[in-house]
């Protein structure tokens, strides 16, 4: 590596001065060269446990900048690495001496299908601030100026992260103090309980978000016009909410409790009268261009008029087209903001939002081509299944347009291997009319004693569930001091008078008290936020994660799955998701068919303090995902699970009997395996090679 001096100061690599002026002046993005305050802005991951040895980070600002850093990394032998929002556990997104961060290629764009069923080609859609094209759908946001300091990065990160807005009861529930900071004050070693007895949470009382639309049972096809006025940022950056009643009585005016109701923590689960809140007028232009149309408010859902609020989506579905600098709730907030039109049954105008099948969040545009699965997965498949066109840059720095049409066997690999295959710069993807979820969070205290007859019951009241409904169970930390948590989250895509009867069998259950029941109609973007807050995850924590697809959740398991959840430290999540539905109706990319016939998909999600010290938080996900449910494992995981220190053997079996394929399509387009900072678990001969040998280092193992 010609000009590459070693920093004595870091240990590391860095650029000399004539190379970095070689490749500042190569691009029209930014470039920062290691010791510059930005280079750690945009090399930072939300893993924390990972060391950055690289020489500069380039932020391009389009796909020729791309294709220029790739040639000058071939030029100066250097490795180059691809960062597309930093949620990748293993670290691969930093791991070469130039990371390229796609943050400032960051146009969306949302157009509906043409008569013919087609779309607009990316190559053309103009990039943000060009000239000549015409834009493929109409502009209904304002889009903001994608120059942005390594600062307003992370303060946008930031923002991003801010997760109370999918349940402000879970919100308050879990932080009762008030502080939203993941496990401010947790203790290293959490209390779980061998004799039945009420734990002390407290829950404060906090309206919920809900959108204001239905659908009827006897137009089993039509979506709801959701009231614009619900979630949608307005043109001068402000978010208007519609709130529904509280969960919980005011006591703000009422005398203290009584002594038989502190003796009964739960006593603020009684059902009590409570008063709604008015509607916010909305300022939305597709709103403010509909004078007649109707818009729900929460007191209205209940009135036998209501039919007049219902509404059909045009489009079964539509396509957006994003920068791979966009991360998912980015996607998600615009895609709320920017709903297509529909038809009300009243002859007035409505509007429904067209959301992509992604996980939740947070996760970057990376997920579009390593799998994707999430709340419409079930209903609409992968993200990977919904990606019909990318921009591409290739080993060798050419830029080329992929989709079923052109380069067909690479399209082929990018859906569900696409880190090593080539740079993506932009997607194009299906979206589906979401106006509205059933969705939220069953809480109940974890005991060892009752908590496998909760999971079984999960289990069997999800056997046979239509596509419509998501389901899963996980077994978490509580809040700060208390017990651990078992949690039940369920998100029918639909609206409640169809998904009632779901969580009426689901909350069925009457072995412990179930200590929170939020489960309300709710926008899909604030359900996008469920995972992250009942996770609680924080940024420059230890991540460790370790999946598994499975074919049926036997007893057995499911009691050593309690016995062995017993015994973990602070910060693990185990997560049954409930599978099945859609996943099994692709077969047009490289996740097997074996893989999609799993029952549920498993993870062992574990967050510790940077300088906290404890083998379990890594053996026992471990000993779970590679022992205990080893027989019902179906090959490998979905590639979106890989993490950090992964066996080749596991990452080869996400690929089962189209491996082969695979790495044929891989000499083809990366014959020296220029792209080696990823998953792929071979080297340019085609050996295996270990996880040391194309992972960054990490601080502690």
């Amino acid at each position: 590596m010609e000009g590459i001096p070693f920093d004595t100061a870091s240990n590391f690599p860095s650029l000399s001065d004539a190379l970095y002026q070689e490749l500042r002046s190569a691009v029209r993005g930014e470039t920062h060269r290691r010791g510059d305050h930005s280079f750690l802005e945009y090399s930072r991951m939300f893993n924390g446990d990972v060391k950055i040895s690289a020489c500069a980070v380039v932020c391009p600002l389009d796909t020729p900048d791309v294709s220029q850093v790739i040639l000058f990394c071939r030029k100066h032998s250097l490795s180059a690495s691809v960062k597309a929002g930093g949620y990748g556990t293993a670290g691969w997104a930093v791991g070469g001496d130039i990371i390229i961060d796609v943050c400032k290629i960051s146009d969306i764009d949302i157009e509906p299908p043409a008569a013919d069923g087609s779309f607009t080609s990316i190559r053309d859609m103009p990039l943000l601030g060009s000239k000549g094209k015409v834009k493929a759908g109409p502009q209904l946001l304002d889009r903001p100026d994608t120059v942005t300091s390594g600062k307003r990065r992370r303060e946008e990160d930031d923002e991003l992260r801010s997760y109370d807005l999918a349940s402000p009861t879970v919100a308050n529930f879990l932080h009762p103090g008030g502080s939203s900071a993941p496990f401010a004050d947790r203790p290293l070693v959490r209390r779980r309980l061998e004799t039945p007895q009420m734990s002390t949470y407290s829950v404060t009382s906090g309206n919920h978000n809900m959108t204001t639309f239905l659908s009827p049972d006897s137009l089993p096809s039509s979506i709801v016009s959701p009231s614009l006025a619900s979630h949608i940022p307005s043109m001068d950056g402000v978010t208007t909410t519609v709130t529904s009643p509280s969960l919980m009585p005011d006591t703000s005016s009422k005398p203290s409790p009584s002594l038989s109701s502190l003796n009964d923590p739960f006593s603020y689960l009684d059902d009590m009268p409570s008063n709604s809140a008015p509607s916010a007028a909305s300022t939305s232009r597709l709103a403010q261009s509909m004078p007649n149309a109707l818009f729900a408010t929460p007191s209205f859902l209940e009135s036998p008029t209501n039919i007049l609020t219902y509404a059909t989506p045009i489009y079964s579905h539509a396509f957006v087209t994003f920068g791979a600098g966009k991360r998912q709730k980015e996607i998600d907030q615009f895609s709320a903001a920017n709903p297509l039109e529909a038809v009300s049954l009243s002859g007035g105008r409505g509007a429904v939002p067209y959301h992509i099948p992604s996980a939740a969040h947070p996760v970057g545009s990376a997920i579009m081509i390593l799998g994707g699965f999430g709340f419409l997965g079930r209903l609409h498949g992968l993200s990977t299944d919904n990606l019909v066109e990318a921009e591409v840059v290739l080993a060798d720095g050419q830029i080329v347009m992929v989709s079923e049409n052109e380069h067909p066997d690479l399209m082929w690999a990018l859906r569900g291997a696409g880190p090593a295959f080539g740079v993506v710069t932009r997607y194009k993807a299906r979206a589906y009319p979401v106006p509205v979820v059933f969705a939220g969070n069953l809480i109940y205290r974890f005991h060892r004693a009752t908590a496998p007859s909760l999971v079984k019951h999960f289990r069997d009241c999800v056997k046979g569930a239509p596509r419509e409904l998501y389901a899963n169970v996980l077994l978490t930390a509580g809040p700060a001091g208390q017990d651990s948590l078992v949690v039940i989250q369920m998100c029918y895509v639909g609206p409640k008078v169809k998904g009632q009867e779901f969580l009426q069998a689901i909350s069925s259950w009457d072995g412990e008290r179930c200590l929170l029941n939020e489960v309300d109609e709710k926008s899909f973007l604030h359900q996008q936020d469920s995972v992250a807050q009942v996770l609680r995850g924080k940024a420059g924590n230890k991540w460790f994660i370790r999946s598994a697809l499975i074919s049926s959740l036997p007893d057995d398991i499911v009691n050593k799955t309690v016995i062995q959840f017993a015994d973990t430290p602070v910060g693990c999540t185990w997560l049954f998701e409930l599978a099945g539905g859609a996943l099994g109706d692709f077969e047009d990319n490289c996740i097997p068919k074996a893989q999609r016939q799993a029952s549920f998909t498993v993870a062992a999600l574990h967050q510790w303090d940077i300088d906290f010290q404890d083998p379990r938080c890594v053996h026992s996900a471990e000993e779970w995902i590679a022992e205990t449910l080893a027989p019902v494992t179906l090959g490998g995981p979905l590639p979106s699970f890989l993490g950090r220190q992964e066996p080749p053997g596991r990452v080869i079996a996400c690929y089962g009997e189209n491996w082969a394929r695979l790495c044929e399509v891989k000499k083809k387009y990366d014959p020296d395996n220029f792209f080696r900072n990823s998953f792929w678990p071979l080297n340019a001969e085609g050996d295996i090679i270990e996880p040391e040998e194309h992972e960054p280092q990490h601080i502690q193992f």
